[in-house]
């Protein structure tokens, strides 16, 4: 581009308005984009700086306040605890499962810990003259080590899940449970015998395979081990045969049988005990099978299944929580039986002494012939029945009791209840199902029902002051009874025959129905027949109780 000479003379063809003045300089977009954003730069700097200083300020005004801050010895001493079990697991001081197996019932103790340790500081901090903060760098840690608590509960309760497979729930063997597909090796451990004193106190524990007790004459108590490894040779099965070894020790009148225990394989144990001997059972993965004892046993399972029968004395049973006996059954015995825990079903027959259980139930229930009381109890229902010379059945939907001697009490919700041939007093609290009661005589009977139908039945020459009461609901009686007519709440009270016992009988949002039975023998006129005892020492198996429901329904 040409430019205008310096002196051009006035008037000159290519001299601009107004004299020789400097020309303007070029257009250029991107000089001018790059002052531009240098502009907006500046103003940035400058807000930005300004809010820096703001916050500074800020600090400032809040450390005046509230002191300067301080670190927290939580974290550091967590750190330590941490690298303390990491470094024992390492090493194998402390065997991996059992760690977390404790960890993941008791890791909560680590937040009750943290918090305790921050009001010690925080009572520290009190007595200071200068207040000051205490850093929380620490809180992240404690979520991490949660969740890890978490994940180990959420695994151990899952293992259960995993472990039917390894029993015969689902026709699987073992090997299912090989994880790394070893073949399978047996072996037969040399026979263990010994003489024991009289009234000797027998300890059996076995953390992986089955157990099986009976009882024998003579004073000796012998142990047969089958043993069990998966390997990939004869070689490395003998060093977990050898790992798992079975030992047999005799103190005076304690007597303790224990396997060594190895992951990698089971044993299986045959023990003849003196009838003499009291016995204890501690099983962890496998079932437990005892007959024929003289004085009683007592038996804690894991995982697996128990079947006793013909016991002298009394049985305790310890379950888990989570109930992971898939079966569980006892018949021919002549003490008291207690079940605590969770379970997956169980049957009782030929009980002589009283039946207490307590714990949750997610398959079927069925009693037969127990002379002792009952006292049934989980989350959704209680049960106390005083003899059971007839038999009961109990599951997610229903309760049926057929022929009890003595009173009967029921508290449940959602369950139909069933109650025949009851020689003594009812008493039925139910809600959102139907009851159903037919005593066998001239009993007394309190039915209430929150939300469903309440149906008596009675004997024909029944006696009885009857006090009804119904909402939402009509009254039905087969015996002479008042008018029922009347808006939504009816109730009366009046007399069948000469009014001798008291029923009560309640419904909201359901019918009540009084009908007239047929009758049932008294109670002293029946003449029921010894049971036949069983030949097996296993006794029949309930065909729902070790089936695992998609979503387990507590009773």
């Amino acid at each position: 581009m040409s430019t205008i000479p310096p002196n051009m003379p006035p008037g000159s063809p290519n001299t601009p308005p107004g004299g020789n003045q400097p020309p303007f300089p070029p257009y250029d977009p991107k000089t001018q984009w790059r002052v531009y954003r240098a502009q907006q730069k500046a103003a940035w700097r400058a807000q930005r700086d300004a809010w820096k200083s703001q916050t500074n300020a800020w600090k400032a005004n809040y450390a005046n306040a509230y002191g300067p801050r301080v670190p927290s010895i939580v974290g550091p001493i967590i750190l330590i605890g941490v690298g303390i079990v990491a470094l024992l697991l390492l090493t194998g001081h402390i065997p991996a499962g059992q760690f977390w197996g404790w960890y993941s019932h008791w890791w909560p103790l680590l937040l009750i810990g943290a918090g305790l340790a921050l009001l010690a500081e925080w009572a520290f901090d009190m007595r200071r003259k200068v207040p000051v903060r205490r850093g929380g760098s620490f809180v992240g840690i404690l979520v991490m080590l949660a969740i890890l608590g978490v994940c180990a509960a959420g695994w151990d309760h899952a293992q259960p899940w995993f472990s039917q497979w390894n029993n015969h729930d689902f026709g699987m063997d073992d090997n299912f449970f090989n994880t790394w597909g070893q073949p399978e090796h047996d072996s037969d451990q040399q026979a263990l015998s010994q003489q024991i004193r009289d009234n000797s106190t027998i300890e059996i524990e076995n953390p992986r395979g089955d157990v099986s007790v009976s009882a024998g004459d003579g004073s000796t108590i012998e142990v047969q081990a089958h043993q069990v490894a998966y390997a990939g040779s004869d070689a490395d099965a003998k060093k977990i045969f050898d790992a798992e070894a079975v030992h047999l020790t005799v103190s005076g009148t304690a007597v303790l049988v224990k396997p060594d225990g190895d992951s990698r394989g089971r044993v299986n144990l045959a023990i003849t005990v003196p009838k003499t001997a009291s016995v204890t059972i501690n099983s962890s993965k496998g079932d437990v099978t005892a007959a024929g004892l003289g004085k009683g046993v007592t038996v804690t399972a894991q995982h697996g299944e128990v079947h006793l029968s013909a016991i002298a004395g009394g049985a305790q049973l310890h379950f888990p929580t989570s109930g992971d006996t898939y079966d569980f059954s006892a018949h021919q015995i002549e003490g008291d039986v207690t079940i605590d825990g969770g379970s997956k079903g169980f049957t009782l027959s030929e009980i002589k002494g009283k039946v207490t259980q307590s714990g949750e139930i997610v398959g079927d229930v069925h009693l037969e012939d127990i002379s002792g009381p009952i006292h049934l109890h989980t989350s959704v229902t209680d049960v106390q029945v005083a003899e059971l010379p007839g038999d009961m059945t109990l599951n997610s939907d229903d309760l049926h009791v057929n022929e009890a001697k003595g009173s009967v009490r029921v508290v449940t919700h959602s369950k139909d209840v069933d109650l025949s041939q009851i020689y003594g007093d009812t008493s039925v609290e139910d809600r959102d199902g139907r009851i159903s009661i037919e005593p066998a005589g001239n009993y007394g009977v309190n039915a209430k029902n929150s939300k469903g139908d309440v149906e008596v039945t009675l004997p024909p020459n029944a006696s009885a002051t009857v006090d009804v009461h119904t909402r939402n609901g009509d009254i039905v009686s087969d015996f002479p009874a008042p008018s029922f007519d009347g808006g939504v709440t009816k109730a009366a009270v009046f007399h069948i025959g000469a009014g001798g016992s008291k029923i009560m009988l309640s419904a909201e949002n359901g019918d009540v129905s009084i009908k007239k039975g047929s009758g049932f023998p008294p109670a002293e006129s029946l003449n029921l027949p010894p049971k036949t005892p069983s030949p097996s020492a296993k006794a029949p198996k309930l065909k729902t109780s070790k089936s695992l429901p998609d979503q387990p329904v507590t009773q």
